[in-house]
């Protein structure tokens, strides 16, 4: 038997081998093929055809379509990838009728980006069929799905044909129904006639389109068809040549013979003599080694480099927290902002900014840029010695009304304005203004950035930069309010520009916002702190707070380079002591969740946000929220899956007795 049925991996639609091919005669079978080149050169016969793949080249084999592989490179490697058509029918109705193409003929054509996505998917399939991590099943079943949908997308048969119709649905539905209905009826009499009814459409016209998509007239595609057919036939049956004619359509041998000999360059008599063997024969004539899947992974980590369970640590972190335990230190909360350039908060959307960041954060001191420029109405010439304070005091009320005390820089404003400005407001405040002007921010242990741009300061990467500064380094990095453009700005877009403020310039949260929103809500008291997480308690009850990598080097953050080979981190802890009920509340920070530009960059980075995309992103700003009850018990366990880059905050608020 020349065609081949394929056994797939228990309970998935899959089968994976590596193997060195020196020789594998024709044959055929019923599951999409995917032959991936990872070392050396092999040459492929796809009916009449053949190419040569070497290292990194791809070749995608429909189902049922003629197939041999031969090399003369004795140190060739090759992944082999069997898929199930029936398992992508479940998604789209015709992915059993649909045929795939790769361009194997062009050099460097498959350097390309669809290319390499599709060498990426391969590549996940396989590390996840060698690592079996956590739901494995599940990961192989999503990553084959997107890889199928990609390739439908981008090497549909008539797509590799005719460019044009990838971006016209209608005339590529309509051309694909054509040859789907061709497949089906070549055995017939098909006439151009019939087809051109049923399409609505002229002889002549789709008569032309046909050539100018296929390269062949009506006649000629219809007889390759039948030709490529009867190859089975002539191997794998006793059917004389008389009967292979009439079994696949022709009208007479003569022609069949006629439109073969166009096709393979030989007769089907001498094309069966030269291919047909016996099973015996044919088994003889293989020449392949199959080695261990994990001989190939050297060949694919390149394509696995962002890929978040790649060198995943299937180790579950246990940590055992005894809510009994005596504090080891006081937890000194975030406490300072820098609101910047203060004329900012004359518009209405800055105003609801602070309004949200005091609400969520709560600090108690901000730094003040600017109070005394002309955007506030104040004017410095020593001739002009009236100054109007409206804005001044608008500004002050409304900070005083956030409950910050204000940090306000002086540098370069003169004597006399500042004199003015204690002895005008020390009388509205019955406080002691000169205060605002000269306190000692050292005692506050302020940390600031080296760097005003970064392109990491928009992105992920900043929580666990800020979290293990904060935790473990005590650096009390102070943060912007809001990122300011000024003329020496580069933009690229109306978002992001690398600005170290915890909200966008156009008003939405950066992941930083809740970095410094989960320090805000952890407990006076420190119960524990290690690697990656700590442990604090308030009147309220207990915080656990944990983030993903453990570690961040703060020139990390300036370079603008994203740390490698990050995976997720599986924690399980375990809690004892309770002393009663609590209610939990779980935050979940990460790409998916509370990363705007993530979402940003999902949605293909547009330079404007237009009210579409506003209303996308604004739905993913936030932090996933769940809330459940935990019940007084000898050992309470709790579980958490940090994403690279993420962190997870439980707080566990005492229910009061009834």
């Amino acid at each position: 038997m020349r065609k081949e049925y394929v056994e797939y991996l228990k309970d998935l639609p899959i089968n994976i081998r590596l193997a060195n091919i020196m020789q594998y005669p024709f044959h055929w079978q019923d599951s999409i093929e995917i032959f991936f080149v990872l070392k050396g050169t092999i040459i492929i016969g796809v009916e009449n055809e053949r190419y040569t793949l070497v290292e990194k080249e791809m070749e995608i084999i429909n189902p049922n379509e003629v197939l041999s592989v031969e090399s003369d490179d004795p140190d060739n490697l090759v992944l082999i990838i069997d898929i199930d058509p029936n398992y992508f029918e479940r998604y789209y109705d015709d992915a059993k009728d649909t045929f795939y193409y790769t361009n194997s003929s062009d050099d460097n054509a498959q350097e390309t980006e669809e290319y390499y996505e599709l060498r990426k998917y391969l590549s996940i399939l396989l590390y996840e069929v060698i690592a079996k991590l956590d739901d494995y099943e599940d990961s192989i079943e999503d990553s084959l799905l997107a890889m199928m949908y990609h390739i439908l997308n981008n090497f549909h048969y008539l797509v590799y044909e005719e460019e044009d119709l990838k971006d016209d649905e209608y005339q590529l539905e309509r051309y694909h129904r054509i040859v789907k209905y061709i497949g089906n009826n070549y055995k017939d009499k098909v006439s151009l006639q019939d087809i051109a009814e049923k399409e609505f459409l002229t002889t002549q016209y789709l008569s032309y389109k046909l050539k100018e998509i296929f390269g062949h007239s009506f006649s000629e595609y219809l007889n390759k068809v039948r030709v490529e057919e009867s190859t089975k036939l002539l191997l794998d049956s006793d059917l004389n040549i008389s009967e292979i004619s009439a079994e696949i359509g022709f009208s007479h041998v003569r022609y069949y013979n006629k439109h073969f000999k166009m096709h393979y360059n030989m007769t089907p008599m001498q094309y069966r003599k030269k291919y047909k063997v016996s099973e015996e024969e044919l088994e003889n004539l293989k020449q392949i080694n199959f080695y261990d899947l994990k001989d190939g992974l050297p060949y694919i980590h390149q394509y696995l480099e962002d890929y978040e369970r790649y060198h995943f640590d299937n180790r579950i972190i246990k940590l055992d927290i005894d809510l009994n335990k005596e504090p080891i230190d006081e937890f000194e909360k975030p406490n300072i902002i820098n609101l910047g350039d203060i004329s900012l908060l004359l518009e209405e959307e800055n105003i609801k900014i602070l309004k949200e960041m005091q609400k969520q954060i709560r600090f108690e001191y901000c730094i003040i840029n600017r109070l005394f420029s002309a955007d506030m109405d104040i004017y410095k010439g020593k001739n002009n010695r009236f100054i109007n304070w409206t804005r001044v005091e608008n500004i002050l009320d409304f900070i005083r009304q956030m409950k910050l005390f204000p940090i306000i820089n002086t540098e370069g404003v003169e004597d006399h304005i500042l004199k003015e400005f204690i002895n005008n407001f020390s009388y509205i405040y019955d406080v002691d203004a000169e205060e605002w002007l000269n306190f000692n921010i050292d005692k506050l242990k302020p940390y600031f950035l080296k760097a005003e741009i970064s392109p990491l300061y928009d992105t992920i990467d900043m929580v666990p930069f800020i979290l293990y500064s904060y935790i473990n380094e005590g650096k009390r990095i102070v943060p912007n309010m809001i990122d300011e453009i000024t003329r020496e700005t580069y933009l690229t877009n109306d978002t992001f520009f690398g600005g170290n403020g915890l909200f966008t310039s156009n008003y939405l949260n950066k992941p930083s916002f809740y970095a410094y929103k989960f320090l805000s809500l952890l407990g006076e008291e420190l119960l524990y702190r290690g690697e990656g997480y700590v442990v604090t308690k308030s009147d309220e009850g207990y915080q656990i707070l944990m983030f993903n990598p453990v570690e961040v080097a703060e020139e990390t953050i300036y370079s603008g380079k994203t740390q490698d080979k990050l995976k997720s981190m599986k924690i399980s802890l375990n809690i004892y002591n309770m002393e009663g009920d609590f209610q939990i509340t779980k935050y979940n920070l990460n790409k998916s969740h509370g990363s705007i530009y993530d979402k940003w960059v999902h949605l293909g980075g547009p330079e404007r946000i237009d009210t579409i995309h506003w209303d996308l992103l604004d739905e993913y700003v936030h932090p996933n929220v769940t809330f459940y009850y935990g019940k007084r018990s000898i050992v309470f366990n709790v579980q958490a899956n940090i994403k690279p880059n993420g962190a997870v905050l439980f707080t566990l608020n005492s229910v009061p007795n009834q």
